[in-house]
């Protein structure tokens, strides 16, 4: 009988991993640009229509662009390392996978279930902001939702009496429209995904054409209003921004041809997404004066402040829209990994059941909608979004020191994508993501710490003994 210790630290066999299927596996129907877009769905979110204002209003000014190459390239490390993973073991899971075969099951079980909060609370907070658009656009156009409904309960704004506010329905609506949209099956899924990815980019390409006119040069200076250390402060804040490759890594196992679409579809989604970043980040420091900048609506509010009140309106139609594709990637990635921990047994194999025709885990997928629904619905953002940050940066490290160790362990294995400059890149993964939790606030440490408790418990109590490979 194996002891607890041996238990913990048991490797799930990559040959294991590859071959596992036992009736429960996805059917493969995405093609590289498809998964492409679900990437870069993952990325384009409200980082560049709401927070790329912020930090260069509040932290950075102008060099709002150098915040974000400097996140990007912290990111990138973590990218490649990514995509030599997703070409050896293209299998559902993402970083709780690549943990179990590398660094054991604990290692696994733990990243695993945190990215199963961090996931379902990013969905919920990207839910409602785009209901903050909504309400916004709705304001336009003299239609104003009745209080109940506006908000959660405690977010009134002055001169709404306390108490007015009961639930957020517009986010809560949008969980449980990805969460439909998902259960059609991930064709049709995709589809929805891909059309949603191609109008945004669409719209940060027209903010770009049309901006580019509007830019005086004045306003790029000065360029580092609040000096270097403001550029890396605002890194560290829109480092959120450029991640969502990982969410979209989980959808492995769906992709045809995965050992040489997935690592090229890590590598491309977070380049277009930088491409568009810092060339959107240009426009807009150019249009507007840092000190003018609309910190919630930035884009928007630029140009209908040089006079295109049209351009603007797209625009925050745009917003709404595309950043649906935020929640479509990561409610995925949270099904996918719930999915693959259920399929080793390390929770209930009930759940892991797929829809007979449409082969997704729908039980998972509408627990994991409502979830996020009730969430979005009853939590400020500003709470909800302490639910989330700490969980990616841990998968970050784990996977970064993981393909470290495989590459030494077992540099025989076949690999369509290899990191470059190991160990040096992967270990600046790793310290970037070290450095940034250090910005974590105690709250963020409280409430991981709480929730790995409860996971540790189930862990010792079932997770252990169920695990298939304690049957082997």
């Amino acid at each position: 009988m194996p002891s607890v210790l041996d238990g913990m630290i048991r490797r799930k066999p990559i040959e294991q991993i590859d071959d596992e299927s036992g009736g429960a596996g996805l059917t493969r129907t995405l093609g590289l640009w498809q998964l492409t877009a679900i990437g870069v769905g993952g990325i384009i979110g409200a980082g560049i229509f709401s927070l790329a204002g912020a930090v260069a209003n509040e932290k950075a000014g102008p060099a709002v662009l150098i915040s974000f190459l400097v996140a990007g390239i912290a990111s990138a490390a973590a990218a490649f390392s990514y995509a030599e993973f997703a070409g050896l073991i293209p299998k559902a899971g993402s970083a709780y996978t690549y943990g179990y075969a590398v660094l054991g099951e604990f290692t696994g079980w733990a990243i695993g279930w945190d990215l199963l909060l961090e996931y379902t609370a990013i969905v919920a907070v990207v839910a409602i902001g785009i209901s903050g658009y909504f309400d916004d656009l709705l304001g336009f156009m003299h239609v104003h939702l009745p209080l109940w409904m506006s908000g959660a309960p405690g977010t009134e704004p002055k001169g709404v009496a306390d108490g007015s506010y009961k639930v957020n329905l517009i986010a809560v609506l949008l969980c449980l429209l990805i969460a439909w949209v998902l259960n059609l099956g991930m064709k049709n899924a995709a589809r929805f995904e891909t059309f949603l990815v191609y109008l945004k980019v669409a719209i940060v390409l027209l903010v770009i054409v049309v901006g580019v006119f509007k830019i005086r040069t004045g306003n790029y200076s000065p360029f580092f209003p609040f000096g270097l250390s403001g550029a890396f402060t605002g890194a560290a804040t829109v480092f959120f921004a450029v991640f969502g490759y990982d969410a979209m890594s989980t959808a492995a196992e769906e992709s045809q041809e995965a050992r040489k679409h997935m690592p090229k579809a890590i590598l491309y989604s977070l380049a277009i997404a930088m491409v568009l970043y810092v060339m959107a980040c240009l426009v807009l420091t150019g249009m507007v004066d840092y000190r003018d900048i609309n910190p919630t609506a930035a884009f928007s509010s630029a140009f209908k402040s040089v006079g295109l009140n049209t351009i603007g309106i797209i625009i925050a139609i745009g917003a709404i829209l595309g950043v649906l594709t935020v929640l479509f990637t990561f409610m995925m990635g949270a099904t996918r990994v719930w999915f693959s921990m259920s399929r080793d047994g390390l929770l209930p194999g009930w759940f892991a059941k797929t829809h007979p025709t449409r082969h997704v885990p729908t039980r998972i997928t509408w627990i994991l909608g409502v979830a996020s629904a009730i969430i979005a619905g009853f939590l400020p953002i500003a709470e909800a979004a302490e639910l989330t940050n700490i969980g990616i940066l841990l998968a970050f490290i784990v996977v970064c020191i993981a393909v470290i160790v495989l590459r030494y362990r077992h540099p025989e294995l076949p690999r369509e994508f290899r990191t470059p400059g190991m160990p040096v890149v992967p270990a600046i993964g790793v310290v970037f993501s070290i450095w940034l939790i250090t910005f974590l606030q105690w709250q963020t440490w409280v409430r991981f710490v709480v929730w790995f408790a409860i996971g540790c418990v189930i862990y010792f109590a079932y997770s252990r003994r169920h695990s298939l490979l304690n049957r082997t």
